[in-house]
C-alpha cells in the first residue's frame, strides 16, 4: 500500500502540469466556520496581546478549549472533544504527535510570526483534511503573493513578569512579479511562573525556538510553485501537571505545492501538494527530585504525506474535490534505570513501532438555491490501515490479545449536509452529518501508557471498532451595522465511544499507579453545546462583545464525560481611535459541578479575572512601531479551572510589554 500511495502522488503531479489555463478562485464557502487571525507580517492594533501564544489566540473560539499540563503546549479540545476526536493540520497537512501523553499538539509546532489565520470548523464540516468526529483546527501559514517588487523587515519583543518570559522575533519578506519569499523566527525563553499570591509553580519553565520559511516562483501566467519549511526546537519544557518533563522537543516540516489556475468556466483551481514531517520528542525525570526509579521516554513520528484539490463552479454548484493520503511511522519507548547499578535496565515499547497508511477520497457541493440560501453536501471515505512493525512490540500485546495480527484495515466514511439562509442580516442555518474514525496509535496499540489524571496505567485494544457519531447542528444570527448576535448549538451522538475500563486482574508498571485500564467502548456517548456571541458599537470609538458557552457531556449510564465547559463567559470593552487603543475584559466560569470523578475529575470553583491593556502606533516614514502594554489576572487571584491538568494553578498577575516594529 505504501507503493501505491506513491505512485498516486506521482501520478497527480504529473497529470497536474498538463492542467487547463484558467482565471483565479472566487468560490468561498459561507457556512458555519470561525476564523481567527492569528497574526500578519503587518503591523496590528487590533490584538489585545500581539505575541501571545498560538494558544491563548484559540482560547477566544466558542468552539476551542485548552486542556493545560503546564505553561508551554496545550491540548485543543473542540466541541469538548480532545484530540483522538478532532483534527489538526497545518496547511491541510497531516501531522502526527510522538509523545505517548500529548505533550506535543500539532499547535505547539508553530508560531504566531508564521501564521496568518487558524480556521475552526465543527464536526463533520472539518473532513476535508481527514476524518474527525469532533471538529477541525486548520492552521494556515503567513505568506507574501507576487506584486511589485518590495522589500519588508519586521522585528518583534516581548516580555511577560509571571514567568520572565523573554520574546525576540524578526522576519523579512521579499517579492517581485514572479517571485516571493518569506522568512522568520521567533525565540520564547521562560522561567517558572507564578500563581496568585505570588506562589511559584515548579517544573513550569521552558525554552523554544522556531524558524520558518515559504518562497514561491510563478511558472508561466497561471502556474505556481511553492516550497516551505518549519523548524521548531523545545528544550527544557516542564509540566508541573505530570510527573515527568520535556528534554527535547524538535520537529521539521517541510513541503511542496504545485497550482494551476486554468482559464476554464469550469476549472477553478488545482493545487497539489506533497510533504513530510519528522518530529522527536523526549521526556525525562532527571530534574524531579524523590523520584523513585528514572525513566527516559522517547518518541519519534514521521509522515509522509500528499493532497490535491480541484475547485470547479458549474451552473449553481461550487465543487471541490480532495484526493489525499499519508504514511506515518509512530514509535516510543521507555527504559527506566534501577537505583542499584548492578541491575539490567527495564525496557519496553509503548507504541510498538506502529505504520499507518491512508488513502482518502473527499468530495463537497456547495449548491446555491437562490440569492440568499444555500446548501453544502459533502461525503468522504477512507481506506485506513495500522501495521505493528516490530515482533517484539507486538509479542507484548499478544499477551493480552493472543489472536491479534500485525495488521488492520477499516474503511472510514463521513457524510455532511448544511442550509444557510442570510438575507437583509438575518442568517440561520442547520445541518446533519455522520462521520466515524479509527483507534488512536495509544488506543490500539499503546502499552502500558500512564495517565497521571486518572492514576492508571492503559494497555491499548487493537479489536476496537471504528467510533461513529451522529450529529445536528444549527445556529441563528443577526447582524447590522452597530450590533450583532448569533446562537449556535450542536448535538452529538457517539457510539462505540472509546475509554478506559479497568482490568482487576493486572498490575500496573508505574509505581503509585491505582491499577491497569484496558481500552473499550461504551455503547454511546451524547454530547450538547451551545453559545451566545454578542457585539455591540455603543459608540464609534467604543465596541462591547460577550460570549457565552455552556457544555454537557453523558455516557450511556448517564455518567458525566470528563473536560465540559461549565457556564463560562468572556466579556470585553474596547476602546479604538486613530493610532491609540485600550481594552479592559473580565472572563470566568461558574462552579464546575457537573465533573467525571470516574475519570479522575473533582469540582473546581467558580471564577473570574479581569484583564486590560493599552496600545499606541507610531509612524516615522514607513516605518511601523506599535507597542502593547497590558496585565492579566489584575487582582492577582489563585484558581484553576476545569481544564486545568490535576488542577495547576493558572498564572497570577502578568504585567506583559510588546514592541513590533515593521519597516
Amino acid at each position: 500500500m505504501k507503493r501505491i500511495l506513491l505512485v498516486n502522488i506521482f501520478v497527480l503531479l504529473f497529470t497536474n502540469s498538463f492542467a487547463q489555463q484558467y482565471s483565479s478562485d472566487s468560490t468561498k464557502s459561507h457556512h458555519i466556520q470561525e476564523v481567527i487571525v492569528i497574526g500578519t507580517t503587518k503591523i496590528s492594533s487590533k490584538e489585545n496581546k500581539p505575541l501571545g501564544s498560538i494558544d491563548e489566540y484559540l482560547e477566544k473560539s466558542a468552539k476551542v478549549d485548552m486542556v493545560k499540563r503546564g505553561a508551554y503546549a496545550w491540548e485543543p479540545l473542540i466541541n469538548g472533544l480532545p484530540t483522538e476526536r478532532t483534527l489538526v493540520t497545518i496547511d491541510g497537512m497531516r501531522i502526527f504527535g510522538a509523545c505517548t501523553d500529548k505533550m506535543d499538539p500539532i499547535t505547539s509546532y508553530i508560531e504566531v510570526s508564521n501564521l496568518m489565520e487558524a480556521s475552526i470548523s465543527s464536526g463533520q464540516e472539518g473532513s476535508c483534511h481527514g476524518n474527525t468526529i469532533g471538529g477541525s483546527i486548520d492552521l494556515k501559514r503567513n505568506k507574501m503573493m507576487f506584486g511589485q517588487k518590495k522589500w519588508n523587515f519586521n522585528l518583534n519583543s516581548g516580555y511577560e513578569s509571571v514567568n520572565q518570559q523573554k520574546i525576540f522575533g524578526a522576519g523579512t519578506n521579499f517579492k517581485t512579479e514572479k517571485f516571493y519569499t518569506d522568512v522568520n523566527f521567533m525565540t520564547r525563553d521562560a522561567e517558572n511562573y507564578k500563581a496568585g499570591g505570588n506562589i511559584e509553580v515548579p517544573y513550569s519553565q521552558f525554552q523554544k525556538i522556531n524558524v520558518s520559511g515559504i518562497s514561491g516562483v510563478k511558472l508561466g501566467e497561471n502556474k505556481l510553485l511553492e516550497t516551505s519549511v518549519i523548524y521548531d526546537k523545545a528544550n527544557d519544557v516542564g509540566y508541573p501537571a505530570l510527573p515527568m518533563d520535556v528534554s527535547v522537543a524538535e520537529a521539521l516540516i517541510t513541503s511542496l505545492k504545485f497550482q494551476v489556475l486554468p482559464e476554464s468556466d469550469f476549472l477553478k483551481s488545482w493545487e497539489t501538494k506533497v510533504y513530510f514531517n519528522t518530529i522527536m520528542h523526549r521526556m525525562d525525570d532527571t530534574k524531579r527530585a524523590n523520584v523513585p526509579i528514572h525513566m527516559d521516554m522517547p518518541g519519534w513520528s514521521k509522515t509522509y504525506g500528499y493532497y490535491s484539490h480541484l475547485k470547479s463552479v458549474f451552473n449553481n454548484h461550487n465543487l471541490l474535490l480532495n484526493i489525499n493520503g499519508f504514511y506515518n511511522k509512530s514509535r516510543a519507548e521507555m527504559t527506566m534505570y534501577p537505583v542499584d547499578k548492578s541491575e539490567k535496565l527495564m525496557f519496553m515499547l509503548t507504541w510498538p513501532d506502529v505504520r499507518t497508511i491512508a488513502q482518502a477520497i473527499y468530495l463537497e457541493d456547495q449548491i446555491n438555491l437562490n440569492q440568499n440560501s444555500s446548501v453544502r453536501l459533502s461525503a468522504s471515505v477512507t481506506m485506513h490501515q495500522n501495521k505493528v512493525e516490530s515482533e517484539f512490540g507486538l509479542n507484548s500485546l499478544q499477551i493480552f490479545y493472543p489472536e491479534i495480527n500485525s495488521e488492520k484495515t477499516r474503511v472510514l466514511k463521513s457524510f455532511a449536509a448544511n442550509y444557510q439562509f442570510d438575507k437583509n442580516g438575518f442568517q440561520v442555518g442547520f445541518g446533519l452529518g455522520y462521520g466515524d474514525r479509527a483507534p488512536s496509535v495509544s488506543e490500539g496499540y499503546g502499552f502500558y501508557l500512564f495517565n497521571s489524571f486518572e492514576k492508571y496505567d492503559y494497555i491499548g485494544n487493537p479489536n476496537l471498532k471504528n467510533e461513529s457519531s451522529l450529529e445536528a447542528n444549527a445556529f441563528v444570527g443577526l447582524k447590522k451595522e452597530r450590533y450583532s448576535a448569533k446562537v449556535s448549538s450542536s448535538y452529538f451522538h457517539i457510539s462505540d465511544y472509546i475509554v478506559g475500563k479497568i482490568l482487576d486482574h493486572l498490575v500496573p508498571m508505574t509505581i503509585g499507579a491505582n491499577g491497569v485500564k484496558g481500552y473499550t467502548a461504551l455503547d454511546y456517548a451524547t454530547l450538547f453545546n451551545i453559545s451566545l456571541s454578542t457585539e455591540v458599537k455603543v459608540a464609534d470609538p467604543l465596541k462591547w462583545t460577550t460570549q457565552f458557552v455552556y457544555t454537557r457531556g453523558k455516557d450511556n449510564k448517564n455518567e458525566n464525560l470528563p473536560f465540559m465547559s461549565p457556564f463560562s463567559y468572556q466579556t470585553s470593552l474596547r476602546y479604538e481611535k486613530n493610532k491609540f487603543s485600550a481594552e479592559a475584559a473580565v472572563f470566568g466560569n461558574t462552579k464546575y459541578q457537573d465533573f467525571a470523578p470516574q475519570y479522575g475529575e473533582s469540582e473546581t470553583a467558580a471564577y473570574a479575572i479581569i484583564n486590560a491593556n493599552l496600545g499606541y502606533q507610531l509612524s516615522f516614514g514607513k516605518t511601523k512601531i506599535f507597542t502593547r502594554i497590558g496585565v492579566e489576572n489584575i487582582l492577582d487571584r489563585f484558581y484553576t479551572t476545569y481544564s486545568d491538568w490535576n488542577q495547576i494553578p493558572r498564572p497570577g498577575r502578568n504585567y506583559f510589554v510588546n514592541l513590533n516594529f515593521n519597516l
